[in-house]
């Protein structure tokens, strides 16, 4: 006979991660328990913290030109995905710009938004590559809090969507997220591709801008759910809006220490790293570059 105990906490269990959640996702695979994703993200924390710069030691960095270029091909192609469905099947189409609710029905257009919201966590989780391949490359430098934070956490909280909120008015972060990852992956994969390319990337410092704006849109669409009511949760809120305004202020300041006037002439000619998702082969840091401000600005969205 289970003691009353064991009783209690299964039935929180199964309040939390059954009865709460969407019945037509809390099925699809890594969803139903909160253990294999946290398993996930404890393995990926204990290899680029612990084994993987011990293994990496006494060894040579990989250069891996080859995989980052198809690993940036393919983030590019996924982004691209999830920002066209994104708007087609959802903000262009059906959705509300002012408030929009969950559409918890079983009918194809309100399914393909939760489609979209769980392609968008198994990108998360895909994205823990970036750090992986810093610490191969050792490039352990680039391994900063807020780069383990960022990459810590994103795909905690799109599997909380996925689970239980698999659409509506959160989803607008991930399309124009989305839609900055197809820039930031398509320059890293040209700078994968070898030194010849690096004349076409002069744009660099323009992610940084499309980052700000990314944080101001954030922002400003989330803070209508303060006054408009239309049944998506309004204590997103707590989350959304310190977070839009924590990444810009941090962003801002890392533009105007690259790219401000007083190191326009030593940060002109080379280009100031606007995120340090470095999956690029060709990604050598040059003196000049202010590397404090580079691990401080993490490539975080």
């Amino acid at each position: 006979m289970a003691s009353p105990n064991a009783t209690t906490s299964s039935n929180y269990w199964d309040f939390l991660f059954t009865e709460l959640a969407d019945p037509r996702t809390n099925h699809w695979p890594l969803i139903s328990s909160p253990v294999p994703g946290l398993t996930i993200i404890a393995s990926y924390l204990y290899f680029v913290l612990n084994f993987g710069p011990k293994y990496m030691a006494n060894r040579k960095p990989l250069q891996m030109q080859k995989t980052l270029v198809v690993y940036n091909f393919i983030q590019v192609l996924v982004s691209v995905y999830l920002f066209a469905e994104g708007l087609d099947g959802a903000w262009l189409r059906h959705y509300s710009w002012r408030c929009q609710p969950v559409d918890f029905n079983d009918n194809p257009a309100a399914m393909r938004v939760a489609r979209g919201c769980y392609i968008y966590f198994l990108a998360k989780i895909s994205e823990l590559l970036d750090t992986v391949f810093f610490t191969l490359r050792k490039k352990d430098n680039q391994i900063t809090f807020l780069h383990l934070y960022h990459h810590t956490v994103m795909p905690m909280i799109s599997w909380g969507a996925t689970k239980y909120y698999p659409g509506g008015h959160g989803t607008f972060i991930g399309v124009i997220n989305s839609f900055v990852h197809i820039v930031m992956y398509t320059y890293y994969m040209m700078a994968a591709m070898g030194p010849q390319y690096q004349k076409y990337l002069w744009w660099k410092k323009y992610i940084t801008n499309l980052q700000m704006v990314q944080f101001g849109m954030a922002f400003g669409h989330s803070a209508q759910l303060l006054w408009t009511d239309c049944g998506y949760p309004r204590w997103s809120v707590f989350f959304t809006l310190p977070n839009a305004i924590f990444f810009y202020m941090l962003f801002n300041d890392f533009y105007k220490k690259s790219y401000g006037s007083k190191k326009a002439s030593t940060t002109g000619a080379t280009g100031a790293q606007p995120v340090t998702a470095d999956t690029s082969s060709a990604s050598k840091t040059p003196p000049t570059e202010n590397n404090n401000s580079l691990k401080v600005a993490s490539k975080e969205l």
